[in-house]
């Protein structure tokens, strides 16, 4: 599910072109492999239809974005150098400064009868670390990749995640297995500390972190996808039920649901000089 103004863009796009929406710059692909959509704000992966898909697509973005320069909720944001409030002194953004930053357009090439892009920050987002982000797409899956190379002098401690917003039926048909015997944070209870009994099922308010690296499956009674990863030893999965964000319509409340590739509290990231991470997922259609 996306905006009809975003759909709009796509369908008269033939190709691969930049347009304007709402006040940001996004990079459009509608192709024999299928349709793809970035916003250069936050290097954001916006649409993913492959060919053959009838859905509206994968991915989900509110109807009501905010203004710039907010941050688009959905699709998949890039959350860095830290995921939720986690920054080292408590005081900077939610989920980092890297969603919200200009990213520039440093390549596209195709790749396996699709598209990968690469892209980095405009301005230095740390006085150590630098992002760059790869992003493929083609007619079997999608494939992001955020990549942090340590240029200081001394280590580092981050966090990050790969927050995407999976388009639903209805999120409390929604099954994801490969949880099943994980321990997890529950944030809604204070940060206790559980085992998850059976795959979970979403029936209210979620927001756990699950200690994992495990492949997932994403079943909402209409799709199955896999949600793999690299460099991550936290799956986030959530949805906040009826306690909606202010950028996200009641009417939509429950077409989308977050399984996030993350590093977080529990699992965070130690970079010396010279060294570099990569944190990765991959989306694709059950075989």
């Amino acid at each position: 599910m996306i905006p009809q103004s975003l759909r709009e863009l796509l369908d008269a796009t033939d190709g691969q072109r930049q347009a304007d929406w709402e006040g940001r710059r996004v990079w459009l692909a509608r192709e024999a492999w299928g349709e793809l959509a970035v916003s250069l704000q936050g290097a954001q992966v916006l649409h993913f239809r492959p060919d053959g898909d009838d859905s509206a697509g994968w991915l989900w973005v509110t109807t009501t974005p905010q203004a710039m320069p907010g941050a688009i909720r959905g699709g998949i944001p890039l959350c860095w150098p830290w995921f939720a409030d986690e920054s080292p002194d408590g005081q900077g953004p939610m989920h980092g400064t890297a969603r919200k930053a200009q990213w520039r357009l440093d390549a596209v090439d195709e790749h396996e009868q699709g598209v990968e892009l690469h892209l980095s920050p405009e301005t230095r987002l740390h006085d150590q670390l630098v992002p760059r982000a790869v992003i493929q797409a083609n007619a079997q899956r999608l494939h992001v990749e955020l990549i942090t190379e340590h240029r200081g002098e001394t280590p580092v401690k981050y966090t990050g995640a790969l927050h995407t917003y999976f388009s639903v039926g209805d999120t409390h048909q929604c099954r994801i297995e490969g949880l099943a015997g994980s321990r997890y944070l529950d944030k809604l209870k204070g940060f206790a500390e559980d085992v998850q009994q059976g795959e979970p099922g979403i029936r209210g308010a979620i927001d756990r972190i699950y200690q994992s690296n495990r492949e997932v499956v994403l079943d909402d009674g209409q799709r199955r996808l896999r949600i793999a990863k690299q460099g991550s030893d936290s799956t986030v999965v959530w949805h906040p039920d009826t306690e909606l964000p202010s950028d996200t319509p009641a009417d939509v409340a429950r077409r989308f649901l977050c399984v996030e590739a993350a590093c977080t509290r529990v699992d965070p990231v130690w970079l010396v000089p010279g060294a570099q991470h990569l944190l990765a997922t991959t989306l694709s259609r059950e075989s």
